[in-house]
């Protein structure tokens, strides 16, 4: 997976860094130092991710000679790769990009039945079934569903999506037909569904209006 932001870059002597906006440690495998890769004003870098705390927060560490060609004063947009980021899943899935689960063509709204199972509701809206079904096949209980385990659930009912998740931190976006919402909510992610026009919110129900400073990214759902 791939992860576009706008970040600034941050000076400490001769070292150069930028604060990822996203707890690393919901999509990635390792921990301590991450082995990466950016692109930054069309230069393909090869980073180290090192943590700023113990809670998953992470920052990209880059050399002067990496950055020289750019003005540090200013905020970049920033394309990340971080290898082997996403949690697989050990069931062996009868579905696939070419034989999904269903045909996104409509969306009905499911409720979740207790706090913490917003990210299980969403695939489950997705793929046209119930929330039990979505948590027998993810493993995991109430406010255990980070992104990357969702992605994993997408792929395993072969719902296809694309392979970057756009950053926007509050800021006005143009969401496409599809996708998953993130919404920071204290140190977990409340998830919704958009879908033509509307939101589909596994608390509130449909949604006609929605406000995009309390967005914090989405990843597009392919649906045409």
């Amino acid at each position: 997976m791939r992860y576009f932001f706008t970040g600034k870059i941050e000076q400490l002597n001769d070292i150069y860094s930028i604060h990822i906006p996203f707890n690393v440690w919901e999509v990635c495998k390792q921990r301590d130092v991450i082995q990466a890769e950016i692109i930054l004003d069309n230069k393909i870098i090869d980073c180290h991710l090192l943590p700023e705390d113990k809670g998953g927060n992470y920052k990209i560490h880059l050399q002067d000679e990496e950055v020289s060609h750019v003005d540090i004063s200013k905020p970049h947009k920033i394309l990340l790769h971080i290898s082997s980021s996403i949690i697989q899943m050990n069931q062996n899935s009868p579905y696939s990009f070419d034989n999904p689960i269903r045909k996104i063509d409509s969306m009905e709204v499911i409720i979740q039945p207790e706090d913490g199972l917003c990210g299980q509701t969403c695939v489950a809206m997705l793929a046209g079934i119930t929330i039990a079904e979505v948590v027998s096949v993810m493993d995991c209980r109430e406010w255990q569903a980070t992104m990357g385990r969702v992605i994993s659930a997408l792929n395993y009912y072969g719902i296809d999506h694309s392979d970057i998740i756009i950053y926007t931190e509050g800021q006005e976006a143009t969401l496409p037909k599809c996708c998953i919402m993130m919404e920071r909510m204290g140190r977990y992610c409340h998830y919704l569904v958009h879908y033509d026009g509307k939101y589909y919110d596994s608390n509130l129900g449909v949604i006609s209006h929605y406000d995009m400073s309390k967005l914090l990214g989405y990843l597009e759902v392919k649906v045409d």
